[in-house]
């Protein structure tokens, strides 16, 4: 599942992965969330927390990522990404260079400097 984090500024939207993440924990929760934010105009950040409680993303999870990133290009001023998952951290690291904005990946132990980050 995932789960919003409240508490962000009003162009940060913060999302935990819980557990097994799905296509459908996407459509019902990160993809409305996320064009909400960006619907309101302005470059939009991400937080984006896979913890010690993420356990697994589906394959139609990962398309779902991929087409929100892909449709709103031009609309992501940060990503933070937080894992100890070190296929998710390389990846994210080998094709960040393809969004516009930047792209960071923080150890959990960072999570607060992830958080920190995004804000500013």
């Amino acid at each position: 599942m995932i789960e919003t984090i409240p508490g962000l500024p009003e162009n940060v939207v913060g999302f935990e992965a819980v557990g097994k993440v799905s296509a459908d924990d996407y459509k019902d929760v990160l993809i409305p969330t996320a064009e909400a934010a960006l619907k309101k105009g302005g470059k939009v950040r991400l937080l984006y927390v896979l913890g010690e409680r993420f356990e697994e993303i589906s394959p139609g999870a990962m398309w779902q990522d991929t087409k929100l990133g892909v449709e709103h290009l031009g609309s992501w001023e940060k990503m933070a990404l937080v894992t100890d998952v070190d296929w998710i951290g390389h990846t994210v690291k080998a094709f960040g260079w393809m969004m516009p904005g930047e792209v960071r990946v923080f150890p959990v132990a960072e999570r607060a400097d992830a958080e920190a980050w995004a804000r500013a």
